[in-house]
């Protein structure tokens, strides 16, 4: 009888070591590929030369062809400013009109820039937690995704990614409002495995 016993317990000894071992396997898998996706990205060191060529002095385009909206004026307490989406990771989020802390770690926020769907550079930060409305996927994009940015006043736009980097905390470089009369989004975000911050910028279709 004992030594059923102790063949029993052994048995659900192997194969509990068994499971924490497959589940040490797919955990040292994620992050072995998150680290790699990561590490695909460039680092920009100072002002990005970007590759995409804007002339200096074409014309401001200021007719948009827009679709009619209704952006929500709160979520959560906190205002809203626009409502972005991007299909190909499956976000939908708004965007909320004022940069603080509390609203981080609510929603994505708008950081710099001009009024969304505007001529300018529209920023916006938003932290890469596990969340439906949060910037955890923006790793996965790729350039020519597209995004859409919607406001009252312009309706919805359609921007096309045409630049996706890294820089340092301290490089304000992607902040550049010198758009050249074009309508440009900026994405920011942390990456999980450095104080690196993930850029993916979007220009007017």
């Amino acid at each position: 009888m004992g030594n059923r016993r102790l063949k029993k317990r052994n048995k659900i000894k192997k194969i509990m070591r068994t499971i924490i071992a497959v589940m040490i396997f797919y955990i040292l898998l994620y992050i072995s590929y998150g680290f790699y996706k990561e590490n695909k990205i460039r680092l920009v060191e100072g002002k990005n030369e970007s590759n995409i060529e804007i002339e200096k002095n074409m014309e401001k385009n200021t007719n948009i062809a827009s679709e009619e909206s209704n952006v929500p004026a709160t979520y959560l307490g906190f205002e809203v400013t626009a409502q972005l989406i991007i299909p190909n990771i499956n976000l939908e989020t708004n965007i909320l009109k004022n940069y603080t802390e509390e609203a981080m770690d609510v929603c994505a926020s708008k950081f710099w820039g001009p009024e969304p769907n505007e001529i300018g550079n529209f920023c916006i930060v938003g932290h890469n937690y596990n969340k439906e409305n949060m910037f955890n996927n923006l790793i996965d994009l790729k350039i020519g995704d597209e995004i859409y940015l919607i406001d009252n006043k312009n309706g919805k736009i359609t921007y096309t990614i045409f630049d996706i980097y890294k820089v340092k905390p301290q490089n304000t470089s992607p902040l550049d409002q010198n758009t050249a009369g074009k309508r440009i989004i900026t994405l920011i975000t942390c990456v999980n495995y450095s104080n690196n911050r993930l850029i993916v910028q979007a220009i007017e279709k």
